[in-house]
């Protein structure tokens, strides 16, 4: 599979293929290439369905019967590849080559690409466009960058400091300890400190362990599994014990969370009840729950266990099934391709739940998780050793 944007005769072409047939649309007008002229492209596809418009003038090709997801595990790159033999014969017309050019503001998906060197994880021969040394989004927080003999400077707007306008200036003098992130609330002329994973205190400054992780809203834990190459990912498993008080919110989460293709199986709570979604390919996002069941915000500790053999989910709410249902009879999809990647609780700060979930879950999750268990490993998650913040020691009354 692959999804190809590439420049043929001064046309713009957009070519993909999903594993059963090579789609291609071109603009209709040319690529100016005088005058240094930026021009705005948007392409992709919904489903097989493929669409192309550049400066506002759109190209569609109608959906048809057939494959509908990309499944591309690759790198992904831009203006050119690292080896020829990375870039397959049916991507570009001709015998195609390198972008010279300028590209910015690129995003996938609605999120913006870092294309800078602390942003990308590899490149050779890249300038910046305006032959100065600010480049596009070199200063943060709307800073306006001044091109120096030695570099640059930014002017930093109104409550902003530091080399590139990334530090406010209420976190300038702040007391938050090397493992914590300053939180500037500038309606109270404050601050907070929100702490990694595994450090404690109003600056983050004291080390903490404990087995029961508990949850605020604004926490999350990610986990990465290090037995995941050795996985069967038709037959998976999720289980862990949880209390709240709290009739919303994300527990858990088997996926990357990057991508609207990726594979996830999420677990979590609406209006006080279990909700388990589940979507191993082609975007389609089965949530399984049972009305009859009872509410779980009780703050009594729960048990809830997810299995997935293939395309049939069973869930188990302690330890009594509650839902068993085949969520593809045709078996299209029966691996679930959660890249290692598990999140607890939520997602990394600034990520909302409602945004990554696309609306399934409204909220993080506010209370305690313990025992998580991945497959039918025979030990539990080490939560301290995954990676998180603003997650709190939840031993106490356990």
């Amino acid at each position: 599979d692959f999804l190809c944007i590439s420049l043929l005769k001064g046309f713009v072409q957009l070519r993909y293929n999903l594993g059963d047939r090579t789609i291609t649309l071109q603009s209709l007008q040319e690529v100016s290439t005088a005058g240094h002229r930026w021009h705005l492209l948007q392409a992709g596809r919904v489903g097989n369905e493929g669409y192309l418009q550049l400066d506002g003038v759109n190209v569609s090709q109608a959906a048809r019967p057939g494959r509908r997801a990309l499944d591309a595990r690759t790198e992904f790159f831009v203006g050119g590849v690292s080896s020829p033999h990375l870039l397959h014969p049916l991507a570009a017309g001709g015998n195609p080559s390198g972008f010279s050019g300028c590209l910015r503001e690129a995003a996938v998906n609605g999120r913006e690409l870092q294309l800078t060197a602390g942003g990308a994880s590899g490149g050779a021969n890249v300038g910046d466009c305006d032959g100065t040394a600010c480049g596009y989004g070199v200063c943060r927080n709307r800073g306006r960058c001044l091109p120096r003999p030695s570099g640059f400077s930014c002017a930093c707007p109104r409550g902003w400091g530091g080399s590139t306008c990334q530090q406010h200036v209420l976190c300038a003098h702040g007391k938050c300890g090397p493992q914590a992130l300053c939180l500037p609330r500038p309606a109270s002329s404050s601050y907070v400190c929100l702490c990694s994973l595994g450090w404690a205190g109003r600056f983050c400054r004291s080390r903490v362990s404990f087995f029961v992780a508990e949850f605020v809203g604004s926490s999350y834990i990610k986990y990465r599994d290090p037995l995941y190459p050795r996985r069967d990912l038709r037959q998976s498993r999720i289980s862990l014990n949880f209390s709240t008080s709290h009739a919303d919110g994300l527990l858990a989460w088997m996926g990357e969370g990057q991508d609207e293709d990726d594979d996830f199986l999420a677990v979590g709570l609406a209006r006080g009840r279990l909700k388990v979604v589940v979507n191993l390919g082609e975007r389609i996002s089965v949530p399984l729950a049972d009305r009859q069941q009872p509410t779980c915000s009780d703050r009594r500790w729960h048990l809830v266990t997810v299995l997935q053999n293939q395309t049939c989910i069973k869930v188990y709410l302690d330890e009594e099934l509650v839902v068993f249902e085949d969520i593809d009879p045709h078996r299209t999809y029966t691996a679930l391709n959660y890249g290692g990647i598990c999140y607890l609780g939520g997602f990394e700060l600034g990520r909302k739940v409602s945004e990554v979930s696309r609306g399934l879950f409204q909220k993080g999750f506010v209370g305690k998780v313990k025992d998580v268990v991945l497959f039918q490993d025979s030990r539990k998650i080490q939560l301290m050793r995954a990676e998180g913040f603003n997650v709190h020691n939840g031993n106490q009354g356990n």
